[in-house]
């Protein structure tokens, strides 16, 4: 058995497709198929059931997944501390974000840890599916670490450690009917058509569940994946907004106005799987941030 068939097996778990595992590897798709058929008659039974128009886990072949993740992470880990001891710090690191990630300067964090361990591969991902996206994809080991914005209640199986919090505001246009309040409340903006991110991202999910529980389900129309767009959006007359406090540019025509009385708060956490301990690589990045 190949540590190269393993990492087959896997991708092809992962996407249930021999096309995109070959792409996502960048190999030829008869050698991926050619692969995991070696690995079936070598461990004698069958990973996968396929058919012309799907391809599935078999019972043997989701029980042997973990085993197969473990084994390349158990290597990975071996190779990384004979790489560390002959010419230092070395590996790879894929790293997941946000959009907008509030007062973490994550460019300038990732530029210092690549100028001290120039040897560590780094990859950095900006999600199209929000925090939950992301959690998810450090959950299944897609990637090493993610910045995420989901309260600490929707990070099972994750680490989690707290870089910033934003207090949420009402985004509004400048002559909207509360734009000249000190502060404003979610409830007073029942009824108004919303901009706000894609549901998934954890801004969008904090203020449904506080409308929700006001018994004022919001109705959302205008969905951006950069909160710093919302703007431009509220100013068009589109809507208004309630959004983390990320300090934009002034746009012309729009206010922010503090919200009060919710209790919202827009936590940034970075996270990492709880299932396995972190490569030196990433301990070291973790270490930095903190």
């Amino acid at each position: 058995m190949e540590n190269r068939q393993l990492e087959y097996f896997v991708a092809v778990a992962e996407e249930l497709s021999f096309t995109r595992a070959a792409q996502r590897l960048y190999a030829v798709q008869s050698t991926v198929s050619a692969a995991i058929q070696a690995l079936e008659n070598e461990l004698g039974t069958k990973l996968f059931d396929r058919s012309t128009r799907r391809v599935a886990l078999s019972a043997a072949g989701a029980a042997f997944l973990p085993e197969a993740k473990a084994a390349l992470e158990a290597f990975d880990r071996a190779r990384a501390v004979v790489q560390e001891a002959s010419a230092g710090l070395r590996g790879s690191l894929r790293i997941g974000t946000m959009s907008s990630v509030g007062g973490l300067d994550l460019p300038g964090l990732l530029g210092a840890f690549h100028r001290r361990y120039p040897l560590v591969d780094i990859h950095v991902t900006v999600s199209i599916t929000g925090s939950t996206g992301l959690a998810d994809d450090v959950r299944h080991s897609r990637l090493d670490t993610a910045l995420v914005g989901l309260p600490s209640s929707d990070l099972d199986g994750l680490t989690a450690r707290r870089v910033d919090t934003r207090p949420f505001v009402a985004v509004l246009p400048a002559g909207h009917r509360l734009a000249k309040r000190r502060a404003v409340k979610l409830a007073e903006l029942t009824g108004e058509p919303f901009i706000d991110s894609p549901r998934g991202f954890g801004n969008r999910i904090a203020v449904d569940r506080a409308c929700d529980a006001l018994g004022a389900p919001r109705r959302v129309t205008v969905e951006v994946a950069d909160i710093r767009t919302v703007s431009g959006y509220v100013r068009a007359g589109l809507g208004v907004a309630v959004v983390p406090d990320l300090e934009p540019a002034a746009v012309p025509d729009v206010v922010t106005v503090p919200l009060a009385g919710a209790g919202l708060d827009w936590p940034v956490s970075l996270v990492t799987s709880a299932a396995k301990p972190p490569t030196r690589a990433l301990r070291t990045l973790l270490e930095l941030i903190a």
